[in-house]
């Protein structure tokens, strides 16, 4: 009996000291414990959470009070996935708690934020919560600050937000609620900040209740589908800092009663429709710092006193309709540093002391009619970055004070009237990147001191009257991209020092005075697209390392004095523009260039000669027997068209009845299927499949461009007759993706998603009709000598739309369907460059592929955007596409292919990863695009990055990916904190 008590004894203090939990966490450890066993922590976050703890109050995130309750808990970007943890609620001492930037996936509903009786401050923002707002907040009654911005909350805002007694911050901003503004937010008379920005609301008015909201300091309603105009009542927020009310639909003018906002430091009413005068008076508004009113039809002149605004650091009205001059004031503003007037109706003459009295960082007054001179001190301040005065009508030689402002990054002074010698030390500015100044009279040389500027990407100096050689040094530039001098004076050779530009991308040297030969040893002009060195006095024979640059889509080498023969090796390349005209070229011209594409590139070359049947000339002889042989083929040629002119009017008076009644017969088993009300018939689709009129062929068909009787252009998709794709045991062939897409595109309706029209079905040959699309695939534009179109505004814009029309696919469509393709020729661009998402020949509905449980019986894809872990596992769901989309970003962002031969063994992306930490963010970095929106490039190539995550639990949805590029275009400098770092940082 001793014994047996002996042992109990013995296994209960083992059973103690192995589970201390049941006897040593308080009951506010087990509540967190609770709520951490329902989230998922891929990083550990939770490590020191120890169930054998007495307490929580030294756990990572939980802050407790002096008498040891928990009062916050903190859990902000611990990259967290799943529902709300509700056990946080029942912490009876709890008064913070953010979850901020994390993936908590769930709706709300009303009984998860109860009882929670101490919550003052609930920060749930950007994260994945959806469905309504929870109506139940209101039974929190101390709630002070409420922030569920950047989610998916929908529906209306509930009436019970009208009665928080003590609320103080509302941000609701970035979410898909709908409805208008309701006025009763206006009863919430201890609000501060109010931020409703970003949500896709019903057309309505600012509330007038909102001018009650007399303790606001921060009124924000960008994106808000506002209409109407600003209710001059608004000027009775005497205590706003912050007013925004871009981007909306306002009209009428600019109250005059802002003037009484004495508080305010910045107004941005930018991207409206306000109209009228921009109001005078706000010169006693001495917080006012920042003023945003461009992208508007506001008229008039510049009122004089917006100068006098005593802290004043940015003023934004361009792309308005303003007249008259800058007010001469403007120069005595000291604290003013960015200055954005362009494209307005301005004129006048700039004050002589423009700059010297502020440090003036950004002046842009491009697109207006100012003269006269550029005053000289515009750099005194010593921090000048962006200088722009393109199209206007300054006139005179450029300041030397320009010329010693090493701060410069940007000079753009094209299409003005400046003339004379440009000052030495503007060409050897160290870190300006483009250097424009371009259709003007400036004279002189390009200094030697060009070998400075170390940044420069960009040297643009076209149509002007410069002279002299081409200085050597300018092959020390390793970063030139372009280099424009055409329409100029130049002389003497080209440098030998241009071979070692292996970034050049572009060189236009037309219309010069050039001679000597062309240079040899250029293999390292891997990157170049263009080459124009027509009308010049150049030299001896065509060099064949020409022929060895993969990428050259145009070259111009016409009217020069150039000899020989054209190489061999220029059949490698793919040219788009090819023009030889007008040298002294002789032999045999390649058999590629033998159509009629390059039918005007030989001309005026008496000594070249199509090499058909070895008929090239060699000698006077020659010539003559070549002109015998060629008169006998003739006739030859003749009397064989003129028996088969005769056999085939023979054969159609005999079969023209068989074949009409025959051809009636197969027009009438065509099957067309509308999906749209249609202009025209299949019969006058059918007839217009031309051979000359196809625009793409690719693994599942040709496509072609269609003029219809009616004036309407639609692209028919013809897929391959009864060609079978053998993959392992699996065939697929043209009926399979003739359904796949008929079935997938009948039903979607979205402005993202090519439009198919409708399908025309014969028992061996299916159409498909769309819309056309004039700018074609991005993959084609994107890597092609017009990429240069695409600068970044419109490949952000391209990103966006696609990314909504995936986004589309995946969460809006039900059930939903992965594209399984998505790549940059699947991504089809409007004459407006907004794109669509088109080819759906493998795209599979999710209910069809048990959301990712049953593998795919083939890979579908293209090489360089399939998901790592689908070339493996073979199993796809949307996580597989939003890989692909992250592959697009990235080659939006760097200009390059998926799979390179530059990139070795890597892919684009492992490229980019590796690139990026041996070098850094900005050598990823396309040249050709404009440096001034680095910011914004970079933020969207780290969402490239994140798409790409080589674990797919890591990728967001394709609605979070549209969230975070709406987010990248707006401006870190703003107050507003979009709190979006964790998606830009560390992925690398």
């Amino acid at each position: 009996m001793l014994r047996l008590l002996g042992y109990l004894a013995t296994t209960t203090l083992l059973f103690l000291h192995l589970c201390p939990i049941a006897v040593t966490l308080n009951q506010e450890g087990l509540y967190l414990l609770q709520a951490k066993r329902g989230l998922d922590d891929p990083d550990n976050a939770f490590a020191d959470w120890n169930p054998r703890d007495t307490a929580p109050c030294n756990w990572t995130g939980v802050h407790c009070s002096v008498s040891g309750e928990v009062t916050a808990v903190d859990l902000t970007n611990f990259n967290l996935t799943g529902p709300f943890p509700s056990a946080l609620c029942r912490l009876p001492n709890l008064s913070f708690l953010s979850l901020s930037s994390n993936y908590i996936n769930s709706s709300l509903p009303s009984s998860s934020l109860l009882p929670c009786p101490s919550l003052t401050h609930l920060d749930l923002s950007q994260n994945n919560l959806v469905g309504p707002l929870p109506s139940s907040l209101l039974s929190l009654p101390l709630l002070r600050h409420l922030d569920l911005s950047s989610n998916n909350f929908s529906g209306p805002i509930p009436p019970s937000f009208a009665f928080f007694p003590y609320l103080q911050v509302l941000s609701l901003t970035n979410n898909f609620l709908d409805g208008t503004i309701p006025s009763f937010l206006g009863n919430l008379s201890s609000l501060r900040q109010l931020n409703l920005s970003y949500n896709p609301f019903a057309a309505g008015s600012i509330p007038l209740s909102f001018s009650n909201l007399t303790n606001l300091d921060t009124l924000w309603l960008a994106n808000c589908s506002i209409i109407g105009e600003i209710p001059p009542a608004l000027g009775r927020l005497y205590k706003l800092t912050n007013l925004d009310l871009s981007t909306n639909f306002l009209t009428g003018g600019i109250p005059e009663t802002l003037s009484s906002l004495y508080s305010v430091v910045q107004i941005e009413l930018y991207n409206n429709h306000l109209s009228g005068r921009f109001p005078s008076g706000l010169s006693n508004l001495s917080a006012l710092r920042r003023i945003d009113a461009s992208v508007n039809n506001l008229s008039g002149p510049i009122p004089d006193d917006i100068f006098s605004i005593p802290n004043l650091e940015n003023l934004h009205l361009y792309q308005n309709k303003l007249t008259g001059s800058v007010p001469s004031n403007a120069a005595m503003a000291r604290n003013i540093f960015d200055l954005r007037l362009f494209a307005n109706h301005l004129s006048g003459t700039l004050s002589a002391d423009l700059g010297s009295h502020s440090a003036l960082m950004y002046l842009d007054l491009s697109n207006n009619q100012f003269s006269g001179e550029v005053p000289g001190g515009m750099c005194d301040g010593g921090v000048l970055r962006q200088l722009l005065l393109i199209n206007n009508k300054f006139s005179g030689s450029l300041p030397i004070g320009l010329g010693q402002c090493p701060s410069l990054y940007r000079v753009r002074l094209s299409s003005n009237q400046f003339s004379g010698v440009v000052p030495a030390g503007i060409w050897g500015l160290p870190h300006v990147w483009i250097l424009e100044l371009s259709n003007n009279s400036f004279t002189g040389r390009i200094s030697r001191d060009i070998g400075r500027a170390g940044n420069l990407s960009k040297l643009l100096i076209d149509m002007n009257q410069f002279s002299g050689e081409i200085p050597a040094e300018i092959g020390s530039l390793n970063k030139l991209f372009e280099f424009s001098a055409s329409d100029n004076r130049l002389t003497g050779p080209l440098p030998k020092s241009f071979g070692r530009l292996t970034e050049l991308g572009q060189l236009d040297l037309h219309n010069n005075l050039l001679t000597g030969e062309l240079l040899t040893g250029i293999q390292s002009w891997k990157k170049l697209t263009l080459i124009n060195l027509a009308n010049n006095n150049l030299t001896g024979g065509i060099p064949r390392e020409l022929g060895s640059l993969s990428v050259l889509n145009y070259l111009d080498l016409s009217s020069n004095d150039l000899t020989g023969e054209i190489p061999l090796q220029f059949q490698n390349l793919k040219l788009n523009r090819f023009n030889l005209s007008y040298n002294q070229l002789s032999g045999p011209i390649p058999p590629i260039f033998d159509n009629e594409a390059y039918k005007t590139s030989f001309l005026g070359n008496p000594g070249l000669c199509w090499n058909l049947a070895g008929l090239c000339p060699s000698s006077t002889n020659s010539n003559r027997n070549g002109i015998k042989i060629l008169w006998l083929l003739l006739a030859v040629f003749l009397f064989a068209a003129l028996v088969l002119i005769s056999g085939i009017a023979w054969y159609f008076s005999k079969y023209r009845l068989i074949k009409r009644a025959k051809k009636a017969r197969e027009s009438s088993k065509w099957t067309l299927t509308s999906f749209y009300k249609l202009g025209f018939s299949e019969f006058e689709i059918l007839k217009s499949l031309d051979e000359d009129y196809v625009i793409g062929s690719g693994a599942s068909g040709k496509v072609y461009k269609v003029v219809l009787g009616n004036g309407e252009v639609v692209a028919v998709k013809k897929l391959w007759r009864a060609s079978k794709k053998r993959y392992g045991n699996h065939c697929q062939d043209g009926d399979d993706a003739f359904e796949t897409e008929v079935a997938t595109l009948g039903k979607i309706r979205h402005k993202n998603v090519v439009k198919l029209l409708c399908c025309c079905a014969l028992k061996d040959c299916k159409l498909l009709v769309y819309e056309y699309m004039q700018n074609g695939s991005l993959g084609d534009l994107l890597h092609s000598c017009k990429a240069s179109a695409l600068e970044w505004p419109t490949r952000y814009k391209i990103a966006l739309n696609a990314a909504e029309g995936l986004r589309y696919l995946h969460h809006d469509c039900l059930p939903p369907i992965v594209h399984r393709d998505v790549k940059s020729n699947n991504i089809l661009l409007d004459a407006e460059f907004a794109a669509k998402v088109a080819d759906f020949g493998v795209a599979k509905m999710v209910d069809e592929i048990e959301l990712g449980k049953r593998s795919m019986s083939v890979i579908a894809g293209s090489c360089g955007y399939i998901a790592p872990e689908y070339a493996y596992t073979l199993r796809v769901n949307e996580k597989s596409d939003t890989y692909s989309f992250g592959v697009v970003i990235l080659e939006l962002v760097t200009g390059k292919l998926p799979v390179d031969p530059e990139f070795g063994e890597k892919d684009l992306v492992k490229w980019v990863c590796s690139t990026i930490q041996n070098k850094g963010e900005e050598h990823v970095i396309d040249s050709k695009l404009d440096l001034c929106h680095k910011e914004d490039i970079t933020k969207v190539l780290h969402i490239g990055l994140l798409c790409t995550s080589p674990l797919p639990i890591n990728r967001p949805t394709m609605r979070k990916v549209v969230k975070m590029l709406v987010d990248a275009s707006k401006p870190e400098s703003s107050s507003k904190n979009r709190k979006l770092s964790r998606y830009y940082h560390g992925h690398v």
